[in-house]
């Protein structure tokens, strides 16, 4: 299939009406939950760099097997 582009879900970790921050899709960790603001530290995940690197590539690096 030939992809023209790819959409993230969030940069950061967000907050969902139902889930709270139970499930973090973002690239970026925030450092809270819904009960505690905490520091609202951001680290950078794996993903972050996983995806720098495919925007740096322009997508060579991207194979077959990684979309299964």
């Amino acid at each position: 299939v030939e992809m023209l582009g790819y959409c993230t879900w969030s940069f950061t970790d967000l907050l969902s009406w139902l889930n709270g921050y139970q499930k973090r899709y973002g690239f970026v960790y925030v450092d809270r939950d819904e009960n505690d603001e905490k520091e609202l530290k951001r680290y950078k995940k794996d993903s972050f760099y996983w995806y720098k690197k495919t925007i740096e590539a322009n997508g060579a690096n991207l194979t077959e097997e990684q979309g299964k």
